[in-house]
């Protein structure tokens, strides 16, 4: 028998619906470990990880309130491939680590493991299977666009740096289309779960 969680790792690019996706599986008492929430949650105020950022880049680098202000540390990282190398550096051992403590404690079937950069930073292998969102590519930067007030060129940039959709569906077990209705999506999502809580019993036995 395999006690080791059976992992289901999500990712898909910038405004792709990884977080609506999530809360759907969510909806059938799966546990999601997400990411981009470890890597909010490890620089609080007061935070070690947010102390070495701060000593890098000084105080411009905070609200008025003392938290992170991600949109001028985006700025920095999105023009300096040296100073996203090391910010990835600082934080990637941290959520790592709290992804695997996560992972073992968890009590759902199985795990969604939502990865936005896990081509980038070659995580695949570090689960079980690979479900990718694809997404119209037009969807896709007006959803950004809306979500963050953010310009075509900001967007551009995000998407430059992130792995394209050929590689990731070159790594894909599983694709949902996440350009129709939300029923429709709710159906793709409620298909792979029933497969997935198969594969799940096959990996404990």
């Amino acid at each position: 028998m395999n006690n080791a969680p059976y992992v289901v790792a999500l990712t898909g690019g910038i405004g792709s619906g990884k977080t609506t996706i999530a809360s759907i599986f969510a909806k059938f008492n799966i546990n999601i470990i997400d990411s981009d929430l470890i890597a909010r949650k490890i620089v609080q105020p007061g935070s070690y990880t947010l102390k070495t950022i701060i000593n890098r880049y000084g105080n411009s680098i905070l609200t008025k309130k003392g938290c992170l202000f991600r949109s001028r540390l985006r700025e920095i990282i999105f023009q300096n491939d040296n100073e996203r190398n090391w910010l990835n550096k600082i934080l990637h051992p941290i959520i790592e680590e709290k992804t695997k403590n996560l992972t073992i404690i968890s009590k759902s079937p199985y795990v969604l493991w939502v990865v936005p950069l896990l081509i980038e930073n070659k995580l695949q292998y570090q689960a079980d299977r690979i479900l990718v969102v694809n997404i119209n590519k037009s969807i896709q930067f007006e959803r950004v666009r809306t979500r963050d007030n953010v310009s075509i060129t900001h967007i551009e940039k995000i998407i430059s740096i992130q792995a394209s959709e050929e590689q990731r569906i070159t790594f894909a077990d599983d694709i949902i289309n996440n350009i129709g209705t939300l029923e429709n999506t709710f159906l793709q999502v409620a298909k792979l779960h029933q497969f997935y809580l198969k594969l799940a019993k096959m990996k404990q036995e």
